[in-house]
């Protein structure tokens, strides 16, 4: 039964990831959002672009005071968003249409904190969500007629921050003027570009927009990760050397498991110091090097395999009550490919090409193949471990069978601080569907890569 379902387990694995590797877009994103002729899509009574999604942290207050003269370079306190030729598209039947002089059509730009996310449109008494202001939601709203209902904030009626694009005349397409928007409160923001003429349905959108940190490119979400590998990276490196010395002064004495803890050891140096440097990069250019990112997630894949075929072997009694694995030796090795496979499709989508998180059903779907195999990991390595202790226990071998039961009870307190972590994250995620708490996601996402 187990082994059927280990190959089962596997063979999705490597399914899903040939599936989705070969359809997933490979180019490498950046926190600057590129449009490739996007079109709008309706939503209620308007037509409605998403531009992107940042946790971004306000702007030094030095660097508002003097924003003109303050010094180049990611790091100089600046916060901003910035539209670097953006250009809208409409289908020439369209445009032909239109008057041949004066404003022929309105796109709307609304930048918000999710604060701010009850301030964008009118809900109806239908429970749903009007953008577009009507003469009759005028003397409800105040609002101007045709265009994008808006309140201000009290105290501040620059945000939500608006900014109009018109086509001109027959033309069919429109440049929005380049224009920088400053961040002056920390916040996770939205950009949405809508529409309220109806004549405008075909519109598509290219270009860029640049979203900038005080610090760097990194988004805010992201930011704790390059503080977290840069820590780790040298955990690791002193750690190895304190094993490599170790493991040369008793290298006679040494068995083939510590061959490979060697191994996952190397795996873990430089799988940490990539991921340094692939998040030091993407906040010193703005843009994640496919490649790097990619050889990182690979790195990160392996070693969680091997890392727990290595405690399934231990626990089998490999070495200790067992010369070899027998005929499980195919078992085991399906199980690890098989979780390389799930583990490696799950990072590679969740990093390449990625700013925002993944949407809950995408992350669902490919989360499922990594819990089962882990939960099979977990079930059969504690299956192993109550068979080697009963044989040690037959033999009387009092030293190793009070080293497994040290084993077995540090291992079953990682599995429950694992399980109970992931209990947490799900409660949290599921808690903040519109993550108002990105800062201390971030901080978690970035602490619970140690319970992996």
């Amino acid at each position: 039964m187990l082994s059927t379902t280990i190959r089962e387990s596997s063979a999705l694995a490597w399914a899903l990831a040939t599936v989705l590797l070969i359809a997933s877009p490979w180019v490498a994103e950046s926190a600057v959002h590129r449009y490739k002729g996007e079109r709008f899509f309706p939503a209620s009574d308007a037509f409605l672009f998403r531009g992107g999604r940042e946790g971004l942290f306000m702007s030094t207050p030095y660097a508002i005071a003097n924003w003109q003269t303050v010094a180049k370079g990611v790091s100089n306190g600046k916060a901003y968003i910035r539209f670097d030729h953006l250009e809208f598209h409409r289908p020439e039947e369209e445009a032909q249409r239109a008057p041949r002089t004066g404003k022929t059509g309105l796109i709307e730009a609304l930048l918000f904190d999710v604060e701010d996310r009850d301030r964008i449109g009118y809900a109806t008494s239908e429970k749903t969500r009007s953008f577009c202001c009507t003469p009759e939601l005028v003397q409800r709203t105040g609002c101007n007629p045709g265009h994008v209902i808006v309140r201000p904030r009290d105290g501040d009626h620059q945000w939500p921050r608006v900014v109009e694009i018109n086509f001109f005349g027959n033309d069919t397409a429109v440049v929005a003027a380049p224009s920088e928007i400053r961040i002056k409160m920390t916040g996770m923001y939205y950009l949405w570009f809508v529409i309220c003429d109806k004549s405008l349905a075909g519109v598509s959108v290219t270009g860029t927009t640049v979203w900038k940190n005080p610090d760097g490119y990194l988004p805010g979400m992201m930011a704790p990760y390059l503080t977290f590998y840069e820590i780790m990276a040298v955990v690791y490196t002193i750690l190895g050397i304190v094993w490599f010395v170790s493991y040369f002064r008793f290298w006679q004495d040494g068995l083939q498991i510590h061959t490979c803890i060697t191994a996952v050891l190397v795996l873990s140096m430089v799988e940490m110091a990539t991921w340094y440097f692939d998040f030091a990069n993407f906040n010193s250019s703005g843009f994640r090097p496919m490649g790097t990112t990619i050889w990182a997630a690979t790195l990160g894949a392996i070693r969680k395999a091997v890392s727990r075929v290595l405690v399934l072997v231990v626990s089998m009694g490999f070495g200790v009550v067992r010369p070899t694995l027998g005929g499980l030796s195919g078992k085991v090795i399906a199980l690890g490919v098989g979780y390389f496979a799930a583990v490696e499709l799950l990072d590679v989508m969740q990093n390449v090409g990625a700013i925002d998180d993944l949407t809950s059903s995408e992350r669902l779907f490919l989360v499922l193949p990594v819990a089962v195999l882990d939960a099979i990991f977990i079930l059969w390595i504690f299956s192993a471990l109550s068979k080697t202790l009963a044989q040690l226990q037959a033999k009387r071998t009092t030293h190793k069978l009070e080293l497994y039961r040290k084993f077995t009870n540090g291992l079953a307190i990682a599995v429950m601080v694992s399980v109970a972590w992931i209990g947490f994250e799900m409660y949290l995620r599921t808690s903040d569907p519109y993550n108002e708490q990105w800062r201390a996601i971030g901080s978690r996402g970035a602490s619970g890569m140690c319970s992996r």
